[in-house]
């Protein structure tokens, strides 16, 4: 039985939340041989400022802006 976590900056949508778990149990029932009712996934919502990328949180990175504001509007 496969046991996935997946941890996602807080502003995914239910819809992307569904349509990605849809598509990973595709993945496992496909690559694994996992029944699809056997493929765990637990969604962890986590904010930009508790997570860091080559040292510089999320929060504070240029780089990642337009994402981080594109989530904080939602």
């Amino acid at each position: 039985m496969p046991n996935i976590t997946v941890e996602l900056l807080r502003g995914r949508t239910l819809e992307q939340r569904r349509e990605f778990a849809q598509a990973v149990a595709d993945s496992a029932v496909e690559i694994l041989g996992a029944r699809r009712q056997d493929v765990r996934m637990v969604f962890s919502e986590i904010t930009p400022d508790i997570v860091a990328n080559g040292g510089v949180l999320a929060s504070e990175d240029s780089s990642r802006a337009g994402v981080v504001a594109a989530l904080a509007d939602d």
